[in-house]
């Protein structure tokens, strides 16, 4: 029984949560169709720069500037022109002195 509580206490939140987003979200809309009522919120309201989060519903889009280009050509490498001749080596296997059949079950003959 005691999960269930604990269960009960953490949707009991989240529904407060999603109610209280959904109504600040529906006081934004209704102070974006009504300007008189923005207007009380923000004296500044009828600035042309005053920017928050009524006008940015009103407007149905927020402006922001243009990023730089995503692509940059990489300058040529020049340093790498010059490759020296890769000469093979041999290495031996770590593994062929490990005796890996010595520790087997006895045969029976």
């Amino acid at each position: 029984m005691p999960g269930r509580a604990v269960r009960g206490s953490a949707n009991l939140g989240r529904a407060f949560v999603a109610v209280l987003i959904a109504a600040a979200f529906s006081w934004g809309l209704v102070l974006s169709a009504s300007p008189q009522w923005h207007e009380r919120v923000h004296p500044d309201a009828n600035q042309t720069n005053h920017e928050c989060a009524i006008t940015l519903v009103a407007a149905g889009n927020y402006h922001h500037a243009t990023t730089g280009p995503l692509i940059i050509f990489p300058a040529p490498a020049i340093q790498f022109s010059d490759l020296a001749a890769l000469d093979p080596a041999w290495v031996p296997s770590p593994f062929l002195g490990a005796s890996i059949f010595e520790h087997a079950p006895p045969v029976f003959v």
